[in-house]
């Protein structure tokens, strides 16, 4: 791929990502993924966490169209997993397994009951799942 190309594609990330308004709005897109985005997301990671990879590479292994990869970049971006266009290859900026945990996890469906059960405990993520309880209940 040429610098033409290169550049098209950062352009094309950087106009989606400026579309959005608010930075509600955009944590928002971030954070309500599909099961089947969640699980490209990681296999991306995953991918990305051998080593750098074409574009070309990464849509042929994902079984994605060009606009779909960008889509999932500005994913990424949006929930802070930083991955850099380097020589015509993507890499992450971290380790894949630190970027993985910072993945959106799609909704699991849970009713209020069971969201109750799953917050009792004293790790972050069960007052996560607390503090959004109570927002509901109060």
């Amino acid at each position: 791929m040429g610098n033409l190309g290169r550049l098209a594609g950062i352009a094309f990330l950087c106009t989606i990502y400026h579309m959005a308004k608010k930075r509600r709005e955009l944590q928002a897109l971030a954070k309500t993924v599909t099961a089947n985005r969640a699980a490209r997301l990681f296999r991306l990671l995953t991918l990305l966490g051998k080593g750098p990879q074409t574009r070309a590479g990464l849509t042929r292994r994902l079984k994605v169209g060009v606009r779909d990869f960008y889509r999932d970049l500005v994913v990424l971006n949006k929930v802070g997993i930083e991955v850099i266009l380097e020589d015509g290859r993507y890499l992450l900026a971290e380790e894949s397994t630190q970027a993985i945990d910072r993945l959106p996890f799609p909704d699991p469906g849970l009713t209020l009951g069971e969201a109750r059960q799953l917050s009792k405990g004293r790790s972050r993520a069960h007052k996560k799942l607390k503090e959004q309880i109570d927002q509901i209940v109060k």
